[in-house]
């Protein structure tokens, strides 16, 4: 493809090229980790009340279609259903992540491929080879931005599920290397979102995802039309990597795209804490201090740079919550919760927002937590580069001391969930909306994994 720059011919391949039956078994385990979370969040956002303003104000507007929004059932545009079903997948930081891109890719790859699939007509296995295209232009375009694009205030996801969900689309229609790039390239021109919600809040953020996905669609879309795109849309000049990241890309960058590269979707990060990734490292530190909470005088929690804009000095309300956007990226306040056994989970928050949990400044958790200093330690940055990790050193009243460093948070690929831990999620989530009949049978259609499937039958699954 000689008309191609090699960066973005690499790109291309990395999806035309791309067969069921070449992926290796481990990353089709990862692609089915990924859906079985991913949905499962889904219907159990479904009735977050941004979920429920989404799904109104695309039912006064949506073109039709023959896919399906999530847990309702509406029918209408892939676009349109996929806009829906990522908004809730990504809705109350309980989704999917990847350490390396610093984002979430789940919710714009799996509801861009099943919404896609139905309009279709697809099989499961089509619609999984569609995921692990989309995961994998995601996450690998999201590496080589890494760590600038988070620190100059861009939400990575909400930059990058753009090219995930154009990737899907590609992929599952049969693209060839040319359109497949002015997809991608088209992608671009929808890529945006910053993390100022982390300071002032906004449920605009749990938008994100769907904005991203429905936008990567329609770029796919015109691509199909004949609408083209610059094809040097990463490695040019004014292309992505300047643009967004401030600098050029890579001198690896092919060689992260090669078929010999080892795939990013067997290294799902699932989230077993429902608060920004940043933060989990130090909740798992946190309740190994628990015994000794009482006799707590300071805490000091070394940070990455990174962190510290998400979670930490940067964030505007880290130490005075007012709302939920607030408390799910403030790490003194999670650090507290979990070292007072509060808990960091799906009802936690949900407690918060409906007024069953006390967070005010006479509460024992802002009186812990604001016990917590956040000090930004670049040899951090140097050391753990593309990994959160938590550093953190424990006063207690006596004088005496406790180190507690941890690098692998649990769910991580390094320290993953376990099967029964990851069904006890699910069912957590999607037992109230579908009964545990219809939940049991959508977690064994998930772990079967019968690629003849149609996608269809699988998808009336997660009708409530």
């Amino acid at each position: 493809m000689p008309s191609l720059p090699p960066l973005e011919a690499a790109v291309a391949r990395l999806v035309t090229d791309l067969e069921y039956d070449s992926i290796p078994a481990d990353a089709l385990a990862g692609a089915r980790r990924l859906m079985q979370d991913q949905l499962a969040v889904q219907i159990g956002c479904a009735s977050l009340s941004w979920s429920r303003a989404v799904l109104e104000l695309t039912k006064a507007s949506h073109a039709p279609g023959s896919a399906h929004v999530t847990a309702s059932g509406d029918e209408m545009s892939a676009a349109d259903a996929a806009f829906v079903n990522a908004t809730y997948g990504h809705g109350f930081e309980y989704d999917d992540a990847h350490r390396s891109s610093s984002s979430h890719p789940g919710s714009a790859v799996v509801s861009a491929a099943v919404a896609v699939g139905e309009e279709l007509g697809a099989s499961m296995a089509e619609v999984i080879t569609g995921i692990v295209a989309g995961y994998e232009v995601y996450t690998r375009i999201g590496i080589l931005a890494a760590p600038q694009l988070l620190e100059r205030g861009f939400h990575p996801h909400g930059v990058l599920s753009a090219f995930g969900a154009a990737a899907v689309v590609a992929k599952m229609r049969g693209f060839d290397a040319e359109r497949t790039v002015h997809a991608l390239s088209i992608a671009m021109s929808h890529s945006s979102g910053t993390t100022e919600y982390t300071s002032t809040g906004g449920s605009v953020k749990r938008l994100h995802s769907g904005i991203g996905t429905r936008n990567g669609i329609r770029a796919a879309e015109m691509a199909a039309a004949g609408i083209t795109g610059p094809t040097t849309f990463l490695s040019g000049g004014k292309g992505f990597y300047r643009t967004f990241v401030g600098r050029p890309v890579a001198d690896n960058a092919v060689e992260l795209f090669s078929p010999a590269a080892s795939f990013q979707i067997t290294r799902v990060w699932i989230k077993p804490y429902c608060c920004c990734g940043i933060n989990h490292a130090y909740i798992d530190g946190a309740q190994q201090l628990t015994a000794r909470a009482s006799e707590v005088e300071s805490i000091r929690l070394g940070i990455q740079s990174g962190g510290d804009v998400i979670i930490g000095n940067q964030n505007a309300n880290a130490y005075a919550p007012q709302i939920i956007e607030h408390l799910q990226y403030s790490l003194p306040f999670q650090f507290a919760l979990a070292i007072l056994g509060r808990g960091n989970g799906f009802r936690t928050h949900h407690d918060y927002m409906d007024g069953r949990l006390d967070l005010g400044e006479d509460s024992e958790v802002a009186e812990m937590a604001r016990r917590v200093k956040i000090e930004v330690d670049p040899e951090l940055d140097a050391e753990y580069a593309g990994r959160w990790i938590a550093d953190i050193t424990v006063t207690y009243r006596d004088g005496s001391t406790e180190h507690v460093f941890v690098d692998n948070p649990r769910g991580t690929a390094e320290n993953p969930m376990t099967e029964a831990d990851l069904d006890a999620k699910f069912r957590d989530l999607t037992v109230a909306d579908l009964g545990a009949d219809r939940s049991e049978a959508l977690l064994t259609s998930i772990n079967a994994g019968d690629p003849t499937t149609p996608v269809s039958e699988f998808a009336a699954l997660l009708r409530v």
